[in-house]
């Protein structure tokens, strides 16, 4: 387990708040959407009013992080263009209003226990910026520290404690410590998401389009019917469609993760399109739709610092936007149900995201027959790759070793449904 500094000097991790609806499913990129939607709200000046609401809306139930000194609002402007940061998305499986309306039984029945199910950390490098999105398997077990609960008592440390406890142990933080002290990354800012909002955000931008392959997505649990082909995907639907498990690959949640990705890459391709951007009314529905369905860090409460992170992946490439699943194998302990981390693969991962440089992925796209990548029509063949002008300095990428699955936004993948019962 990494240790690159001591607790003392620690940067500081987010508290949790015990929120109304947070969300299971892929959300990642919701955040980042927030932070350009209230970017463009802000920087079209469409009401003054707004931004004021927004600042109420997000701020209130904000959560406070671990060590945070008091800072004066930021300024309107990029973030520092010397600086990475991490955000951490955490998705949780309570039900709220509108999801106990979809999923009945599955809410009601709840044990009471909150578990956080999707976890994503976004790391954004320093200029020239890349994006690169973690997603920690659930089933991951991991050394957990010690850390702070949002009522100010101590979670204790464990020595192997599943992924998926961490919300329920010690809350935000505890996730949050944990993914420091296993990446020696910071976690600067945090956000919880609720089931809830997945609904609201595809509603908010008028659903995200999906590819699916094989047999179709079948899967009375997660309440989803997909014939292979393109679908754009809305409110449960979109729900439906991250929760899947056994509907897409070999029914793991290590194929459902692909599956996620798959959405997120292309939900992150749709907010950051001109068909978005340009469009006034959608970026203000997008905006309040994000104030009203995120649970953020206290530094992430403030519209200027969600458009300060927003004006950051201004001009990020899509092959520089990539999807990763943390490297894992099966438990010795428990190789049926649990995985634990490949060593040496993550210390790779981690060394290339301190370093700031672009990553390429040497690992195949699919992780347990989650999805596939679309063969051209008969008759088309794929584009000749673009070779740089010889006078082009070449771009210096790490190549992640080949345990590491994932995928770019610029690239498309389809999910591989199958017929579950």
């Amino acid at each position: 387990m990494r240790r690159p500094f001591d607790k003392a000097d620690r940067t500081t991790v987010a508290r949790h708040a015990h929120l109304l609806s947070p969300s299971p499913g892929s959300v990642a990129l919701k955040l980042l959407g927030a932070a350009l939607a209230v970017l463009l709200v802000s920087a079209a000046s469409i009401a003054a009013f707004v931004a004021i609401d927004l600042a109420n809306r997000v701020s209130d139930g904000a959560v406070a992080l671990e060590g945070d000194d008091d800072v004066a609002p930021p300024a309107l402007g990029a973030y520092p263009d010397d600086k990475a940061f991490n955000l951490l998305i955490v998705g949780t499986d309570e039900c709220g209003e509108i999801t106990s309306q979809y999923m009945g039984k599955r809410c009601s029945d709840a044990d009471g226990g909150i578990r956080n199910d999707v976890n994503l950390l976004v790391h954004v490098s320093a200029a020239p910026r890349n994006v690169t999105v973690v997603s920690f398997p659930r089933d991951l077990m991991v050394e957990v520290p010690e850390c702070t609960r949002d009522d100010g008592s101590t979670a204790p440390a464990m020595e192997k404690a599943s992924f998926n406890s961490l919300f329920d142990h010690g809350g935000v933080s505890c996730i949050a410590t944990t993914v420091t002290e296993l990446s020696g990354l910071p976690v600067e800012f945090a956000a919880k998401i609720s089931f809830d909002g997945v609904i609201e955000i595809t509603n908010a931008i008028g659903g995200v389009e999906v590819c699916v392959a094989g047999e179709g997505i079948h899967d009375s649990q997660a309440g989803i019917d997909l014939p292979p082909g393109t679908h754009t995907i809305s409110g449960a639907d979109a729900l439906a469609f991250i929760r899947t498990r056994h509907g897409v690959g070999d029914e793991s949640d290590l194929a459902r993760i692909s599956n996620q990705q798959q959405y997120m890459s292309r939900l992150a391709k749709k907010i950051l399109s001109a068909e978005t951007l340009t469009d006034p009314s959608t970026v203000l529905k997008l905006a309040n739709t994000i104030a009203d369905n995120i649970v953020p860090s206290e530094k992430l409460s403030n519209p200027l610092t969600l458009a300060q992170l927003a004006l950051a992946l201004k001009g990020v490439d899509f092959a520089d936007f990539v999807f990763v699943q943390f490297p894992n194998t099966p438990d010795p302990d428990n190789p049926k149900s649990k995985v634990v981390p490949i060593d040496d693969a993550a210390e790779a991962l981690w060394a290339a995201l301190i370093a700031g440089q672009p990553i390429s992925l040497s690992g195949d796209v699919n992780s347990h027959s989650g999805i596939v990548v679309p063969t051209p029509p008969p008759g088309e063949t794929p584009a000749d790759p673009v070779t740089p002008p010889a006078t082009q300095t070449p771009e210096v990428r790490t190549t992640l070793p080949p345990e590491i699955s994932g995928q770019s936004v610029e690239q498309d993948t389809c999910s591989n449904g199958n017929q579950a019962k």
